[in-house]
C-alpha cells in the first residue's frame, strides 16, 4: 500500500487510527459491514481489526472476513483470537491459518469464561490457561505482530488495577508489542493507567480504544458487563433522546469528538475505534480531529492551485 498522507494532530504530533468490525451474521448484516469497511478504508488506517466470538463461536465467519479483507483490499486486517474452548492443537491450525492467509498480525485475548464473567476461568482441555501463554505460542509460530487487551478501569474479574498492570506486564514478557485498552469515557483513568504502566516499567504503546455512542441504553449495558464506567453527565446528555435518534447521532458525534480531541491534545497519537460496522460517525469524528482522504487531499490541493492561478 502506498505510504499514507502526513497527518497532524492539533499538536502537530502524526496521527494514526485503526477500526474493529465483528464478523456478520447474516446477508443484511454482511452488506452493512463492507459499506462501513469502503467508507472508512480510504481513511488508510493503521490495520483493521475483526473480532472472534466467545468460544470461538465466529471462527469461520471471522476467518472468512479477514481472508476477504486480505484479497479485496488494500488495509491490513488484524484477525482476534481467545483461548476459550479450544485447545492448543486446534489453536495452532488456526493461526497456521491466518498465516497462509496473508495475516501477520492478531490480537490476542484470553476471552470470557463459558459461565460468563462472574464465573472463574478454567483453561480448555489441552488449551491455554492466559493470554500470555497464547501470545506465546503466536510468536512462535511465525513473523505475527501481537496485540493485546488493557483495562484502564480494571478486568471485571481482576482484584486490584496493579493485578491488571501484572497481567499485561506478563503479556508483554511473552512477545505483545501492543495493548489496546477497554473503551471508557473518561480521559482521566487512561491516563492514570499509563501512570502505572510507567512506573511499572511498561513500554510497549497502549492505544486508547474509543466507542462512539450508537445506542446508549446498549453501549451502558455493554459498559457495566465489561467494568467500565459510565458518568453520569453521559447519561445526562442523552436524557430524553430514546425516540429522537436524529438528536442522539448529533449528540454522540459530539461527546465522543470532545474526548478524542482531548486525547489528541494531550499527547495521543493513535486512536482504536470500536465500530460497531457502522462507518459514519466514526469517519466523521476522524475528520474533526484531521484525517483527511487522499482525494480530499488532491482535491484542496487542485483548489489552492487553481486560486493562485486566477490571483
Amino acid at each position: 500500500m502506498a505510504q499514507s498522507p502526513a497527518r497532524l494532530s492539533r499538536s502537530g504530533s502524526p496521527v494514526s487510527v485503526s477500526f474493529e468490525f465483528f464478523p456478520p451474521k447474516t446477508e443484511e448484516m454482511e452488506k452493512t459491514l463492507w459499506e462501513a469497511i469502503a467508507r472508512l478504508a480510504p481513511l488508510e488506517p493503521s490495520f483493521v481489526s475483526v473480532t472472534y466470538g466467545a468460544g470461538g463461536s465466529t471462527r469461520e465467519r471471522t476467518h472468512a472476513t479477514v481472508e476477504r479483507l486480505v484479497r479485496e483490499t488494500a488495509l491490513r486486517p488484524a484477525a482476534h483470537l481467545t483461548c476459550v474452548g479450544a485447545s492448543r492443537a486446534e489453536l495452532g491450525a488456526v493461526i497456521r491459518g491466518y498465516g497462509a492467509a496473508g495475516v501477520r498480525h492478531i490480537v490476542a485475548l484470553r476471552g470470557d469464561p463459558p459461565g460468563g464473567l462472574e464465573a472463574p476461568y478454567f483453561a480448555p482441555p489441552g488449551g491455554y490457561q492466559s493470554t500470555a501463554d497464547l501470545v506465546g505460542a503466536i510468536k512462535a509460530s511465525g513473523d505475527f505482530e501481537v496485540s493485546v487487551s488493557a483495562y484502564p478501569e480494571k478486568h471485571p474479574q481482576s482484584p486490584t488495577p496493579l493485578h491488571d498492570i501484572e497481567t499485561l506486564r506478563r503479556k508483554i514478557d511473552a512477545g505483545a508489542d501492543r495493548a489496546i485498552t477497554q473503551f471508557f469515557f473518561d480521559n482521566a483513568v487512561y491516563f492514570r493507567f499509563l501512570d502505572l504502566a510507567a512506573a511499572a516499567g511498561i513500554d510497549i504503546p497502549i492505544v486508547p480504544g474509543i466507542a462512539p455512542v450508537q445506542n446508549f441504553k446498549q453501549t451502558a449495558n455493554f459498559a457495566r458487563k465489561a467494568g467500565a464506567s459510565v458518568p453520569a453527565w453521559l447519561a445526562e446528555r442523552f436524557e430524553g433522546l430514546e425516540d429522537d435518534p436524529a438528536t442522539r447521532r448529533l449528540v454522540a458525534a459530539a461527546v465522543c469528538a470532545e474526548q478524542v480531541i482531548d486525547l489528541v491534545d494531550r499527547g495521543v497519537t493513535h486512536l482504536h475505534f470500536y465500530t460497531m460496522n457502522r462507518a459514519d460517525l466514526v469517519f466523521a469524528i476522524c475528520h474533526l480531529i484531521g484525517l483527511r482522504t487522499r482525494d480530499e487531499i488532491a482535491k484542496r490541493a487542485a483548489e489552492r492551485a487553481a486560486g493562485a492561478e486566477t490571483g
